[in-house]
């Protein structure tokens, strides 16, 4: 049986539209958050609003500019050039410090003035490129703390945690939305839509993990 209600942290990318679907799967109602902290790909806005309106989800935006001046990262510094792969000795530069933490927290509270328990995040251990609120021991730390902080049952899920990106081109495929999480999201750093510029560090994983999915399900067909 579903469960009532779920608020998606949503970006309009490949991950948290998977996500998106995937509660759509599990909860009567979903609910879409969206932040805009300055980033450069601010363009992600008015496509997770356009994906969450065509899921039927309750879409909100929230205004978080502190998190861009907080930290120096070429995802809210437009004068910085991005690491085009991660360091060997440090995080990638695309890293914003306490971005999901920050999310999450504020997800909370806002999902707990709407009656909503369950909270969805498209991270994953497995493509965590090197962000270290991407863990799975981050997150049920994380889980622990909001509930101890508000006296709540929140239950923060991630289904996507322990799939790498061609596991989640698989589940995109498997919720039917393929097409739409191919050729709508924006995952592109550099804020092109769908297949994106093909060269920044976002846009190269995900690049990689759909041609293996392709090439497994071409494979598939012809057996």
């Amino acid at each position: 049986m579903k469960r009532t209600k779920a608020l998606v942290v949503f970006s309009g990318g490949q991950d948290s539209t998977t996500c998106l679907y995937w509660a759509k799967r599990h909860f009567n109602e979903v609910w879409a958050l969206t932040f805009d902290y300055g980033q450069r790909h601010v363009r992600e806005i008015e496509i997770a609003r356009d994906i969450a309106g065509e899921a039927g989800a309750h879409f909100e935006l929230m205004r978080l500019p502190i998190l861009g001046a907080l930290g120096h990262n070429s995802l809210t510094d437009t004068d910085m050039i991005m690491d085009a792969e991660k360091p060997a000795d440090t995080f990638p530069n695309t890293f914003v410090p306490g971005r999901n933490m920050f999310f999450l927290s504020i997800a909370a509270v806002y999902a707990r003035e709407n009656g909503i328990f369950d909270l969805v995040t498209g991270v994953s251990q497995t493509d965590f490129s090197g962000y270290p609120d991407c863990r799975d021991a981050f997150i049920r730390s994380l889980n622990v703390t909001i509930n101890l902080a508000m006296d709540e049952q929140f239950v923060i899920h991630t289904p996507l945690m322990w799939l790498d990106k061609t596991e989640t081109w698989a589940m995109a495929d498997e919720l039917g939305v393929f097409d739409l999480v191919r050729n709508k999201t924006l995952t592109c750093y550099n804020g092109i839509v769908g297949d994106g510029c093909g060269h920044c560090p976002s846009c190269t994983l995900r690049r990689r993990g759909l041609e293996r999915y392709l090439a497994m399900r071409s494979k598939a067909q012809e057996e």
